[in-house]
């Protein structure tokens, strides 16, 4: 039972420092000694003026890269949708002129597509039947 007190106060010490380290009173308090070395080791960065800088620029460098990589994700997922929709629509028209009841300038209304994208999947089923014959 013992342990578990000292270890909660070293936990509350830990907590205390990450919620309160910038004020000073609240931390005088704290006697865990990592907790006094971690509060030592940030005023010394504190202090130095270079350290602030580079910690400062480090920092900026990760939300950089963070937004950079974010940027990326959203276009790779818009490309995947716009990629996904055009696939869509040359299948739909593909299935339309399998059915060979509309015209190419029907189909290309319905599917989306242009009169001359209608005519090459026309071309590319007849070429792939004509395989499948020979």
């Amino acid at each position: 039972m013992a342990a578990l007190y000292v270890s909660g106060r070293l936990f509350y010490a830990w907590v205390t420092f990450f919620k309160h380290w910038q004020e000073e009173l609240t931390m005088a308090n704290i006697e865990h000694e990592p907790v006094k070395g971690a509060m030592s080791r940030i005023k010394e960065l504190s202090a130095d003026e270079e350290a602030r800088r580079l910690a400062f620029v480090r920092e900026r460098a990760l939300r950089d890269e963070i937004s950079f990589i974010n940027e990326a994700k959203r276009e790779g997922r818009e490309e995947g949708l716009q990629e996904g929709r055009e696939e869509g629509r040359e299948e739909v028209a593909l299935n339309l002129i399998q059915m060979n009841l509309l015209s190419d300038a029907q189909i290309a209304r319905v599917a989306k597509l242009s009169e001359v994208e209608v005519r090459a999947l026309r071309d590319e089923a007849q070429d792939a039947q004509s395989c499948v014959r020979a």
